[in-house]
């Protein structure tokens, strides 16, 4: 009886309540249901005030366009970049459980904050209403601005600690061992898109619309309410979760490996220059007595043959005992340092999605957003990739997934760093088409004598839509792949932190965007009399020189992605 109820228990991972979780109590698709759906709520409340953040912050706080678009990615890279410690400390000392519960009242505090300063006209600079649209109006300062960027933190912390350890609480779930559970965790992923869309979509239709209409106080309301709803939804699946045990801290592996290869590397050259100056008899020796010594120290486990320098961190012979290393520990090491150059590259694709909370948002608010009788907030752009994504994620996952493993018999039928590779080059036509859209934007402003007006171009905001269809397309293929492959391609006791760079990725995205603008500044500023990106009139910025610049990097940066994706080998392919 007893060898049958430990056949029925998930090793290594426990129920809410700590107690060994078991093979059909806990765990499966039911469990992974109530992740999906307090993802949608999460999303809903982040992303509906992210995505109209920027007129916000150049509105009613008075910020210049740039200002406020550096701001925005700043606030979003940070949430994304906090991702690493949500997903950090799940791995090591916490839970994903814990962490999802102590995030999302971070995050309800945040939004609490921004939305009681929003309601309190004291709270705020006071209404400015300017008829030159070449003078600013005076910024947010003071005790204000410390409420604003407090109330902003608090919800990017919030948002990173949900992030990090959300997507892997679900992935989790699945049982790795069998190709069911495999397909099942890979479908997981697709429809984790899928629900961050749905939030998405009525983040930047309907409450976008109750912000430009009915005040931000409402916008904000409105967050903070579904926000706090989310936390019981996810309580309730509690019963059905199986939750993976905390495995001690991941980069204090990575350090100590690393630490123990350089050590051993710098041991050895100084052993070879001091057994060089001994006699030959004497060299003979020693050379016997390390064979010797090899011979009895036979691994159990062979190691890769790639990145050959980390496998001098296994020579215990001569490390103090903090840095004496296993096998598996360097295997481990080797793994992360092999998808870090995928990592990297997927920043440039999630800097020109940066591009869709700043300076496409402002291009719209100087178009005709009318669609009919309908008048469209500029910041419910996104509405069109958002649509895309939930019609073509599940069709992905029904049709064009399993006609691809048929055609190519193979589980994955489409790999991992396929997907990958084809949101990057949906990214560089993404650009392209912006820096078009944005130059016909220009001459119709200066055709119908409008550089210097506030008033609406006679020009359907319809054409930036282009630039979203392209840009959301390709963050559907690229964050679902770099998900599911950082998280099958880790080291179990690292998975948490391994998601979190899809995270990572993307914060690294919006901080080179900011870096990008200001270095563009300089540049262009010192050589003339006016930088690109510069003052409170859109039409007089060199945007669609942006652009340009933006799809040549895209595509310089795909060229780097080849190189590395084509000499990666996964996992399920190496031996041992």
């Amino acid at each position: 009886m007893d060898e049958a109820h430990q056949l029925d228990i998930w090793e290594g991972y426990v129920d809410w309540r700590n107690r060994p979780a078991l093979r059909g109590r806990h765990g499966g698709m039911l469990a992974a249901s109530f992740v999906l759906i307090v993802e949608i709520l999460e999303n809903l409340a982040y992303l509906a005030n992210a995505s109209n953040l920027v007129l916000y912050m150049s509105k009613f706080m008075h910020f210049s366009p740039s200002s406020a678009a550096n701001m925005v990615t700043n606030f979003m890279g940070t949430a994304f970049l906090l991702a690493l410690l949500g997903a950090f400390l799940a791995d090591a000392f916490f839970t994903t459980y814990r962490i999802y519960l102590i995030s999302a009242a971070i995050e309800f505090t945040g939004l609490l904050i921004l939305t009681i300063q929003a309601h309190v006209p004291s709270l705020k600079p006071p209404a400015c209403i300017s008829v030159n649209i070449n003078s600013p109006c005076k910024e947010v300062g003071g005790a204000q601005a410390v409420m604003l960027f407090a109330g902003l933190y608090l919800v990017a912390l919030g948002v990173g600690g949900i992030k990090g350890s959300l997507p892997p609480h679900g992935a989790e779930q699945f049982d790795e061992t069998t190709p069911r559970g495999r397909k099942q965790r890979s479908s997981f992923f697709n429809y984790y898109v899928f629900c961050l869309s749905c939030g998405a979509l009525i983040a930047v239709t309907l409450v976008v619309w109750i912000e430009d209409h009915k005040g931000w106080q409402w916008g904000f309301g409105i967050s903070t309410a579904t926000i706090l709803v989310s936390i019981p939804v996810f309580l309730l699946g509690s019963p059905t979760y199986r939750t993976k045990v905390p495995a001690g801290s991941p980069i204090s592996t990575i350090f100590k490996v690393l630490t123990a290869a350089v050590y051993n590397t710098c041991s050895a050259w100084i052993a070879k220059n001091t057994v060089m100056s001994k006699s030959p008899s004497y060299t003979a020796e020693t050379r016997e007595g390390e064979d010797s010594e090899a011979k009895e120290k036979v691994p159990n486990q062979s190691l890769t043959e790639s990145i050959k320098f980390v496998d001098r961190a296994t020579n215990n012979e001569h490390n103090h005992s903090i840095l004496k290393c296993t096998e598996k520990q360097v295997e481990e090491v080797k793994i992360v340092l092999r998808i870090l150059p995928i990592f990297m590259s997927a920043m440039m694709l999630n800097c020109c999605l940066a591009q869709l909370s700043t300076f496409s948002v402002q291009q719209a608010a100087t178009m005709n957003t009318m669609l009919g009788s309908l008048k469209v907030p500029p910041a419910s752009l996104p509405v069109f990739p958002v649509i895309f994504i939930i019609i073509l994620a599940p069709v992905y996952s029904r049709v064009i997934l399993p006609f691809a493993r048929k055609i190519t018999k193979t589980e994955m039928g489409i790999t991992h760093l396929q997907r990958i590779g084809t949101g990057l080059v949906l990214s560089m036509v993404g650009m392209l088409v912006a820096a078009l859209v944005e130059m016909k934007r220009k001459k119709v402003a200066t055709d119908s004598e409008l550089l210097n007006s506030a008033e609406p171009l006679p020009i359907t905001f319809l054409w930036v839509a282009l630039q979203y269809l392209f840009l959301g397309s390709a963050d559907l293929f690229t964050l679902a792949g770099m998900m599911e492959f950082f998280f099958t391609e880790a080291p179990s006791s690292m998975r948490s932190l391994a998601t979190a760079l899809s995270w990572a990725s993307l914060a690294m995205g919006y901080y080179l965007s900011s870096v990008l603008v200001s270095i563009v500044n300089d540049v262009t500023g010192a050589y003339r009399h006016r930088p690109w990106l510069f003052g409170s009139n859109l039409n007089y910025y060199h945007l669609e020189r942006f652009y340009w610049l933006m799809c040549v990097l895209s595509g310089l940066n795909f060229l780097h992605y080849l190189f590395w994706a084509k000499r990666y080998k996964y996992r399920s392919m190496e031996p041992n």
